[in-house]
């Protein structure tokens, strides 16, 4: 086991926004608590918790490979609509102490998949915007055959609180 320092840093941060993954034009993954970690001179490399990820479409693998830094990873073939990625997804499940915050998350090869950031603005996953929606359902049949809220005027329409 090896520990990061001058000679090889590494370093694990939150995403500053949202992120994805898509395989084969299907998002597969969709977070707000990516981790991103800079090893080195490498490229940076998206970690993410398995609760955001479609684990449906993954098998896990005989891979596994070493690091010293790190400790050993396992890897996952991702399989959707007749379209596999073998060995596409790597975790380290019991990562040496010094990368126990990239613990059971997912990392991908961004040859096999699309990873990419997303603004929370046009994803609005805390549905900012969806007021002048809410106040649209609340004048809509509520199943009991009538309105669940008076009625607008017919040429009334509701007032955009979104700007």
């Amino acid at each position: 086991m090896k520990i990061p320092g001058p000679d090889h840093p590494i370093s694990i941060a939150p995403g500053r926004t949202r992120w994805r993954v898509s395989f084969e034009n299907h998002v597969i993954v969709d977070s707000g608590d990516a981790l991103v970690l800079q090893e080195a001179d490498y490229p940076p490399v998206v970690y993410f918790p398995r609760a955001d990820v479609s684990m449906e479409y993954f098998s896990r693998t005989d891979r596994s490979t070493h690091c010293p830094f790190k400790g050993d990873a396992s890897y996952f073939t991702i399989l959707m609509d007749g379209q596999f990625a073998d060995n596409a997804v790597w975790s380290y499940e019991e990562p040496y102490p010094a990368m126990e915050q990239i613990r059971g998350r997912l990392a991908f090869y961004p040859d096999k998949v699309e990873i990419y950031a997303v603004e929370d603005d046009i994803v609005d996953p805390a549905h900012h915007h969806t007021k002048l929606i809410d106040e649209v359902i609340l004048h809509t049949d509520s199943g009991s055959g009538a309105s669940q809220k008076e009625h607008w005027k017919p040429t009334e329409e509701p007032i955009r609180t979104d700007g």
